[in-house]
């Protein structure tokens, strides 16, 4: 969700509404205090979601594709990881007491939910299917470590549960798994539900929206939703019936819904994991769309909550290489063309092409520069030109922004390391070993000043 996904998103938000859209706000943009992030990572310019997620969630710079754990791990060596975990802030809200949740429209095992609280040198290891066979019996996935290394989550919603499921099991929508299916004889939704038996906490397991909308939320401790065999659904093409996918929003409501019971308060992950999937693809309506299903969600969690004890933070963990160029008249169709008309918006094939575009991606063209003059570029499967050609469109490595309110938050302006997040939520939510609560004062204000001055690039 960089500054260009941002902007045309707000676009797109006042368009739907029937005005021109460039004057439009999204609702976090209201937040009182905003900074930009820098996101590189160790070992590149350009990050991953994993590291990224590493770093906003332990407050360390890692490599990329590492899960939890520092820099001086190697890739793949399971025994490298061993003794370079990093703790979470979530996992030091739920030492302090409080209760904690994850929700995302990715699979729960994928790298930014993962890094919550999952701890491997490769975060393709999402299920036993996918750890070689080389790596050893004690390096456990991410999806065994969610479950059996990670009881006390309370709220779990998501996609994934090919992840979770054995070889041998139905799912509940595709059906027989077979070879997508974990192969090491663990059914880990039943060992979830066995393990809150036995605590004898009030549990549910869901995969589906009216199971969601019928759980008694101020009753039920733990809940995990499953909604899909992979990732959720993309929000405009999602089925919103009963059968089909809650949104965002709703799993996002539900969330807090539960986690709000503790007085001592709550860490809430929550993640609009299709923006980036969107991307991927060239597909410019979708990433939009599911940005906007994100605003709803940070609306929601905005009503929920209070500036004055709850600290709120909307970030990305990385931009994507996607433009907003051209000359467009105000107000022109943010997914629409820009028709030649004036020498400083006519290229010189003469033919026109969208606001939006890629640098690099799958809709490459080979055989040149299509007449888009007949081609109605808002329809979802549109994919806007990239000008390089690769399989996935790739990520972005310029700043990304950060709008927060609520306690320590006028913490995070300014330009700032991305790990530097996390020390602002551990100070917020005292957290932090040297956290104290109270009226402003000469030690308030020189505890503060440490965090500040932890604005630079920790590594492990």
């Amino acid at each position: 969700m960089g500054i260009s996904t941002i902007t045309a998103a707000r676009i797109l938000k006042g368009q739907l509404a029937g005005k021109l859209g460039e004057e439009e706000l999204l609702s976090f943009e209201n937040l009182p205090n905003t900074a930009l992030v820098k996101v590189y990572t160790v070992d590149k310019q350009v990050p991953d979601s994993a590291a990224t997620a590493t770093a906003i969630l332990s407050g360390v710079k890692t490599k990329n594709k590492f899960i939890g754990v520092g820099p001086d791990a190697v890739l793949n060596d399971c025994s490298s990881a061993k003794g370079r975990e990093l703790k979470s802030i979530l996992k030091m809200c739920k030492e302090k007491g409080k209760s904690t949740g994850i929700v995302t429209t990715a699979r729960l095992t994928h790298a930014t939910p993962a890094a919550a609280y999952a701890h491997n040198p490769n975060r393709e290891w999402e299920s036993d299917l996918n750890v070689p066979g080389k790596v050893g019996t004690d390096c456990r996935d991410i999806a065994y470590q969610l479950v059996m290394e990670n009881k006390d989550i309370q709220v779990l919603l998501g996609g994934g549960r090919k992840k979770f499921l054995r070889n041998v099991d139905f799912d509940p929508e595709s059906g027989f798994l077979g070879n997508d299916g974990r192969r090491d004889g663990l059914n880990l939704v039943e060992m979830w539900k066995k393990d809150k038996e036995a605590r004898n906490e009030t549990h549910a397991y869901v995969w589906n929206k009216k199971q969601l909308d019928m759980i008694n939320l101020n009753s039920t401790d733990y809940i995990l939703g499953l909604f899909e065999a992979d990732h959720m659904q993309y929000d405009l093409q999602r089925d919103a019936g009963p059968n089909g996918d809650p949104s965002l929003a709703d799993m996002t409501q539900k969330a807090i819904e539960v986690l709000r019971r503790n007085d001592n308060g709550y860490f809430l992950l929550v993640e609009g994991g299709r923006i980036d999937h969107g991307h991927h693809a060239n597909q410019a309506k979708l990433a939009l769309h599911e940005t906007l299903a994100l605003e709803k969600a940070v609306s929601i969690a905005m009503t929920m909550t209070s500036e004055e004890d709850t600290l709120l933070i909307v970030t990305a963990d990385h931009s994507h290489v996607f433009t907003i160029a051209g000359y467009p008249n105000r107000g022109n169709d943010i997914l629409g063309l820009i028709m030649p008309s004036a020498p400083e918006n006519t290229p010189t094939d003469k033919l026109p092409y969208t606001t939006l575009g890629y640098a690099n991606g799958p809709s490459y063209s080979f055989s040149g520069r299509k007449n888009l003059t007949e081609v109605n570029t808002t329809t979802v499967d549109f994919k806007q030109e990239s000008g390089i050609p690769m399989q996935y469109e790739t990520h972005g490595g310029e700043d990304v922004a950060v709008y927060s309110r609520g306690p320590m938050s006028h913490l995070l302006t300014g330009a700032k390391e991305q790990n530097y997040i996390a020390f602002v939520m551990a100070h917020s939510a005292c957290c932090s070993n040297d956290c104290s609560r109270g009226p402003p004062n000469s030690t308030w204000k020189i505890k503060t000043e440490a965090i500040i001055k932890n604005n630079t690039a920790l590594y492990a």
